[in-house]
Parts: structure tokens; sequence; C-alpha cells
């Protein structure tokens, strides 16, 4: 099935809080079909929320979403729900604690320390259809097939075991089994899922991701102990693999990556702190779009991280093609 066809049974776009007329030139510049590309990162997904906001008040909407782990249950939502998936997602990331997610009470299982008994819970009352298919927007749900290491993208079929394979994270919750895979979460080969979006046929990405892994890394002397360097060790491996796929994506297609203004990020199991990302990357985000002109293929972000303004005359760098304001 193509773009085109799955086009076809899009919803009509409910209008947002701004008119057409009033869409920023940037985002109204980006050729079709654009992705909505929604990254994972855990606990930290809330500021996906904000973002999403952002764009829904200036009448973004997407041709098709791909989504990684959590940013596979917040795409799934927007695709449901286009125009209106923000309350939906508020409500879900605000009430959210960590026994949602890792319930404690179950026997773990042979692969994994915590049942995924909580995320099926979650799933269930995310106001979701039961199939891929019937979502009004095209919908991929990236995970890794853990026999032979490639991303899987799940685009039909049952959604909730889609989710759940998405967000699989090694060790912690158990791998899914879906047409004779043995699937695990996405983040492991494509935590920022924008090769997908260009596999499937986009001309354009909006990228929603989170985490200190999703910017630029500082550099530092790790503290010479074996948690501090396994962790920093990780987060160079992890940034490796999200620059590469943004700079191969972004030098045959727009990329614009909406930034989040968080500066302290919470720990992966503090789920408390939801609100706070919100409503820092919505503020963040629509000051990047309000200045987003669009000139061709590139990566168009902010060029410090974690910066809820920018300055100069506020038009992002476009990194990608070297160029500056």
């Amino acid at each position: 099935m193509t773009i085109d066809d799955r086009r076809a049974r899009v919803s009509p776009a409910r209008a947002g809080r701004l008119s057409a007329t009033t869409k920023p030139p940037g985002l109204d510049a980006l050729p079709r079909p654009v992705a909505m590309v929604v990254s994972g990162g855990g606990v930290l997904g809330a500021a996906h929320v904000g973002a999403g906001h952002a764009l829904e008040r200036c009448g973004f909407r997407p041709d098709l979403i791909i989504g990684t782990s959590v940013g596979a249950l917040t795409g799934a939502i927007v695709a449901a729900h286009p125009g209106r998936a923000t309350p939906w997602l508020t409500e879900v990331w605000t009430s959210l604690r960590r026994r949602d997610v890792f319930p404690v009470g179950y026997l773990p299982t042979r692969a994994s320390v915590f049942a995924d008994r909580g995320l099926r819970r979650l799933i269930a009352r995310a106001g979701l259809p039961a199939r891929i298919d019937e979502l009004a927007v095209p919908f991929t749900a990236v995970a890794t097939d853990l026999d032979t290491g490639a991303q899987a993208l799940l685009d039909r079929g049952d959604l909730p075991s889609a989710l759940l394979a998405s967000a699989a994270i090694p060790g912690f919750l158990p791998p899914v089994t879906r047409q004779g895979r043995t699937l695990v979460d996405g983040g492991v080969v494509a935590y920022v899922p924008v090769r997908a979006a260009w596999q499937a046929g986009a001309a354009s990405v909006v990228v929603l991701a989170t985490g200190a892994e999703t910017q630029p890394v500082r550099p530092a002397v790790p503290r010479r102990r074996a948690g501090t360097i396994a962790t920093r060790a990780a987060l160079l491996s992890l940034r490796h693999q999200i620059e590469r796929d943004l700079q191969e994506v972004a030098g045959r297609i727009p990329t614009v990556v909406l930034p989040t203004g968080v500066e302290t990020w919470p720990a992966p199991w503090d789920f408390g702190q939801s609100q706070r990302l919100i409503s820092t990357a919505e503020r963040a985000a629509e000051c990047f779009i309000e200045r987003l002109r669009i000139g061709g293929p590139g990566l168009y972000r902010e060029d410090s991280p974690a910066r809820s303004s920018i300055e100069g005359d506020g038009k992002p760098v476009l990194s990608a093609a070297g160029a500056g304001r």
C-alpha cells in the first residue's frame, strides 16, 4: 500500500487554533508528503506532547507518522486523533506513574525484569483502534528484529502488539513475537527513525525528539567510575546513531528537528515531571516554528542545545548545508 493510497482515507483535518492563512510559512514550505517522526525516550516522551501541541496550534497536519518506543505510542494517539490529540496525550502523561509502566507485584518473566501488563493497560485506555489500518493517519511503529538486528517497520495489522514490540526495552520488558519474528525496542537501531520515514516516501520530515542524546554532545571527562564511564559510552554510541541518520536523510530532504527547551531532564524512573516537560517543550517549539524558513534539503535545528529562543535574526541554522543565518 503506497502513501498516496493510505492518504486517501485520512479524515479531513479539523481546523487548528490558527487559520490556514496564519500558518507559519516555514511549515507551509515543507514538500508533501511530510512525515512526523517521534523518537524514543521513555519518561522523557512527555516533551513530545508539548512539541505536538505547538504543531497542532499552527494547523500542521502530517501525512504519515513514524514512531519508536514511547514515540510509537504518542504517534499512534496523534494518528488516531489528528488535530485534537493534545487532550488525550496530556491526560495520559500527567496521570502516568512508574507503576503504570513498570508494575511491581507481578512475577518477572525469564526474558525481562518486568511484565508488560502495565503497558498493555496503558495502551488499552489510550482510545486507539484495534488495527493500524484503522488509524486516521498512516502510521508505522518501528521495532528491532532481535534475530537479525534489522529494523522492523510495523505499518499494518494488530496495533497493540506493534506498540508493545516497539517499546519492549531489552531486559526490562518482554520481547514480542509477531508474525514469527522476535521484536524488541526500536530504539536499539532507530532511536530517531528518520530513515524509515524517508524510505516510506516522505518528501520532508518534522522530528519530535527528547533527551540529551538528541543534542550535540558536550565535551566532558567522565569520573573514573564504572557506571559513569558506561553511561557516557552509551550516550556517545546513541548520539552517533542519531546524528548519522539525521545527516543522511537531511542530505536528501528537509529535516526539521523541533527543540524542547529542556535543560534538566528527569531520571528515567521519574514520572512526576511530565507537566514541566510539556510546558517547556511547547514554548520552545512555538518560538522555533515562528522563525522557521525552509530553503531546500538540509537539517533545520537550533545550533545550541536546550535553548528556548533563537538569536540573531531569528532563523534557525541550516547546519547540514553549512549555512549561517
